[in-house]
């Protein structure tokens, strides 16, 4: 059996900045309400994997402390984000971000 080579921190922020740029370009490009929450997602989760990441190559649990933070505030603008994105389907009949312009006025 060969030898893989051990994952060390290049492999976690690789990982990190492939994570942060698909939700960068969720957020960015589309239109769709659902999909740009995904993305924020996406974003949140990059975060934590550089938390931890560095968290275990350091030595400390301050990135373990933060991770969870955000985790709970990941959950929470879930929570709120998909009871707006609701009541924007209640109201518009589309979660399509561009033609919702009634706030504007």
């Amino acid at each position: 059996m060969e030898h893989l080579a051990p994952i060390g921190l290049n492999h976690y922020l690789t990982i990190s900045a492939i994570l942060l740029g698909l939700g960068l370009f969720a957020v960015m490009t589309r239109k769709n309400a659902i999909v740009i929450l995904m993305g924020v997602e996406l974003i949140l989760n990059a975060a934590n994997i550089n938390f931890l990441a560095f968290s275990k190559y350091n030595g400390g649990m301050e990135g373990v402390m933060f991770s969870l933070f955000v985790i709970v505030l990941a959950a929470a603008e879930a929570a709120i984000a998909l009871a707006v994105v609701i009541n924007i389907y209640k109201l518009f009949k589309s979660v399509d971000v561009s033609s919702i312009d009634t706030m504007k006025e």
